[in-house]
């Protein structure tokens, strides 16, 4: 018979356990499950990668999505579905759940890669969140800002998802660490300033993004 390898992960609870001194009791969500995977298959070196909105239906709708590398689907992930869930009699915290194809993930690593020096001169570590439509992929937003930067931005991480009034029927606020840092000096705030809105430029021509204010809460 053939019983072809899968990669299993899954993920439930708070993000810290109980102390005295207190400490984050927010149970982990898709966005945690998203991370862990982004930093295990970057660690691979895995390239050509790129997450989607998925569907699967054991998954929660809306918060499922698939991993593609290469043009090719090597994985699912997101949340259980509610109805899954209440039939596994488990604790009230969301499971999230990632199931790949191990085989076609051993096949996406390269033999060799590439290496970076350690860098030497200090990042510049800065917040931005912006408005965009409901439907459109945090990818493609990340992609827009590296495009935007070059090699000065290292890191763009996404570390919150906000909707609300404020914020306008059918969109979302997607909110964005990222860290600046060049290779042969370390960049000025005048320099920064400058790639910064080089970004909020093409965010907004290329995907109609717009710089969320201070008092879109």
């Amino acid at each position: 018979p053939e019983e072809p390898g899968r990669l299993v992960i899954a993920l439930t609870g708070p993000r810290a356990l109980p102390t005295w001194q207190g400490s984050d009791q927010t149970p982990f969500d898709f966005y945690d499950m998203k991370g862990i995977l982004s930093t295990l298959l970057n660690g691979l070196h895995i390239t050509d990668l790129r997450f989607e909105p998925g569907q699967r239906p054991t998954f929660h709708p809306g918060k499922c999505g698939q991993v593609i590398v290469g043009g090719k689907i090597v994985g699912f992930f997101g949340e259980i579905h509610p109805l899954v869930k209440e039939r596994l009699d488990v604790n009230e915290f969301p499971i999230l759940v990632a199931d790949f194809d191990l085989d076609m993930i051993i096949d996406s690593i390269p033999e060799r890669y590439n290496v970076q020096p350690v860098p030497v001169y200090p990042p510049v570590l800065e917040d931005l969140a912006i408005v965009v439509d409901e439907d459109l992929p945090a990818a493609r937003v990340e992609s827009t800002i590296r495009k935007a930067a070059k090699d000065i931005v290292t890191a763009v991480q996404l570390f919150d998802v906000y909707r609300g009034e404020s914020i306008g029927q059918g969109k979302k606020s997607l909110a964005y660490a990222i860290t600046y840092q060049a290779p042969d000096r370390t960049l000025t705030d005048n320099e920064v300033a400058r790639i910064r809105q080089r970004i909020i430029q093409m965010l907004n021509v290329e995907i109609n993004a717009r710089i969320r204010s201070l008092n879109e809460t």
